[in-house]
């Protein structure tokens, strides 16, 4: 195997260790047939497990918080899919065992969800390691997950679950390397949220050797396979000037020359607060609100219960500006009470704003909760709707603000091409735009945020998603108005300086990021940054894009 191999850098950080491989469960249990007295005896089982399993996945929800926890709730609401367990008991009265019946059941819907496109293909991912813990429960042998050890090491996978992510301990697992995966995937995702050094989309990552040492480096995806001295001593020095920069900058983010880029968080829910905090958020710019209407995919939370949630983190930002996104349900985040049972392709329709503005009652609620959260505070309120498409939906949703007697800013995310392409005509509705990077990318190249073998479009350097940011970004400068950006583009030091040089007003990420963002703006004036948004732009690949803005901010 080669000495250093490269992948896609999705958490910063350098991590040296020995390669420790994630377990798995027995996948395929024998087929036999049971006797016609057990049928309701091998039903019962299946029925515990599968509860067992979705308690197990609720509860490291709970431990995890935040994005987590959203992302395994909504694991533990597939276990327990009515149509999947009518499956299950309909095999089982045909002789099948549990166990058997639980793995064949999972095969039927896997292979429908992968006739459906690729857009499943993530989700796809999400079942399997539900239909293994259920198994593995049925068959009594381990859970797949994280190996135990003694020592702190480097995980390698093909994937991580997200049961798994959520809960890795930081001082046993040093860092990770996965085969599949890509910069907008949940592991990606919960892995910056960690602060846990990873790379994934690594070819080969699986035929590492259990016990080899490796070096990984989250910054620049590459792995060294038994680095020698020299090749830890420079690793070793890149990291300690990385904390020595980070160290060195504090306050608000801003160019050297002085020009002011506000560093926000993303955030899930009161939870996610803390790190806000202690990173030095300049206020939220996302807060996705989904958290409270997972708890129950049947009907929408309380007016009640979403003012306590939201008041929460508008009272952890005196002064600060605090960015809500109202509910995005539909595609990968369906919920019984919104989303169609039945569309030949999800992520391309009803999702997002179409799903509130055909539910209004739902989106009156969550508005007018936003606006007795907000009563008597000092905070700059702003909120947005997901998957705007044009003036008329930008319209649309303003109109329900103010008919809602929101005092707030209204804003439009974009997320959609063709909202970037006249978003001059959306800000005539609007007050704001918040470029959503992921999304925007997947509907520019048609490329599954989920799928590793896509992943270099899901790149957020690739030079066309960089030019529907500067048309986004100068469309709201000619208006009078901001545009940020809250994708996990913004989480890339780099790329931050870039999106800064298109002419974006702020920045959302991750909190574990925003140290890493703040130090390395301070590092370049704002022409450097639109110096190398030009030769970005000017690219013709996501790669090229990279290496052109790093030479133009080197000095090379």
């Amino acid at each position: 195997m080669d000495a250093k191999l490269r992948g896609v850098g999705v958490s910063h950080g350098v991590a040296i260790g020995e390669v420790r491989h994630m377990g798995t469960a027995v996948l395929e249990p024998p087929a036999k047939q049971i006797d016609p007295d057990d049928t309701e005896r091998e039903q019962q089982r299946a029925r515990q497990a599968v509860e067992a399993v979705a308690a197990d996945l609720n509860a490291r929800g709970n431990l995890a918080g935040g994005e987590a926890q959203a992302v395994l709730e909504a694991q533990a609401l597939m276990a327990q899919d009515p149509e999947l367990l009518a499956d299950v008991d309909r095999r089982i009265t045909v002789g099948s065992t549990a166990e058997r019946a639980v793995y064949d059941a999972f095969a039927a819907y896997r292979a429908l969800l992968a006739g459906a496109g690729e857009y499943f293909a993530g989700r796809v991912a999400d079942l399997d390691d539900v239909r293994n813990r259920i198994v593995a429960r049925l068959l009594g042998v381990p859970m797949p997950g994280v190996p135990d050890s003694d020592e702190p090491f480097v995980l390698v996978a093909r994937d991580l679950a997200p049961a798994d992510t959520a809960l890795l301990d930081p001082a046993l697992v040093l860092g990770f390397v996965t085969e599949e995966g890509g910069p907008t995937s949940h592991s990606a995702i919960l892995a910056r949220a960690l602060g846990v050094p990873a790379v994934v989309a690594l070819p080969g990552a699986g035929e590492l050797v259990e016990g080899t040492v490796v070096a990984v480096d989250g910054s620049t995806g590459d792995v060294v396979v038994n680095p020698d001295e020299e090749e830890r001593a420079a690793l070793a020095r890149a990291a300690e000037e990385r904390k020595a920069a980070l160290a060195a900058a504090s306050g608000p983010g801003a160019t050297s020359d002085g020009h002011k880029v506000p560093l926000l968080a993303n955030v899930g829910g009161p939870a996610d607060v803390p790190a806000a905090l202690e990173a030095g958020a300049e206020g939220v710019g996302l807060f996705r609100t989904e958290f409270l209407f997972l708890d129950d995919s049947k009907s929408a939370p309380s007016e009640e219960k979403q003012v306590a949630a939201y008041r929460q983190v508008l009272e952890a930002f005196p002064e600060g500006r605090v960015v809500v996104r109202v509910l995005d349900a539909g595609a990968d985040k369906p919920l019984d009470f919104l989303t169609p049972a039945h569309e030949p392709n999800p992520a391309l329709g009803v999702r997002g704003l179409r799903t509130l503005l055909d539910h209004p009652e739902v989106l009156r609620t969550q508005l007018t909760a936003l606006a007795k959260a907000a009563e008597g505070l000092p905070v700059y309120l702003e909120v947005m709707a997901p998957m705007v498409a044009d003036r008329a939906d930008a319209k649309a949703f303003a109109d329900a603000c103010r008919e809602a007697g929101l005092q707030a800013k209204f804003g439009a995310m974009v997320e959609i091409p063709s909202a970037a392409l006249r978003a001059r005509s959306v800000l005539q509705e609007v007050e704001f735009l918040s470029l959503g990077t992921n999304d925007l990318a997947q509907y520019t190249f048609a490329a599954d945020r989920q799928v590793g073998a896509v992943s270099r479009l899901q790149d957020p350097w690739q030079p066309a998603l960089l030019d529907l940011v500067a048309l986004s970004a100068e469309a709201a400068k000619a208006e009078g108005k901001s545009c940020g950006v809250c994708g996990e583009a913004a989480a890339d030091p780099l790329l931050a300086c870039v999106l800064t040089g298109l002419g974006v007003t702020s920045l959302s990420m991750g909190a574990a990021a925003i140290p890493y963002v703040r130090a390395t703006l301070a590092k370049h004036t704002l022409a450097q940054c639109e110096r190398a948004a030009s030769a970005a732009r000017a690219a013709d690949s996501a790669e090229e894009a990279r290496r052109a803005a790093q030479a133009v901010l080197s000095g090379e």
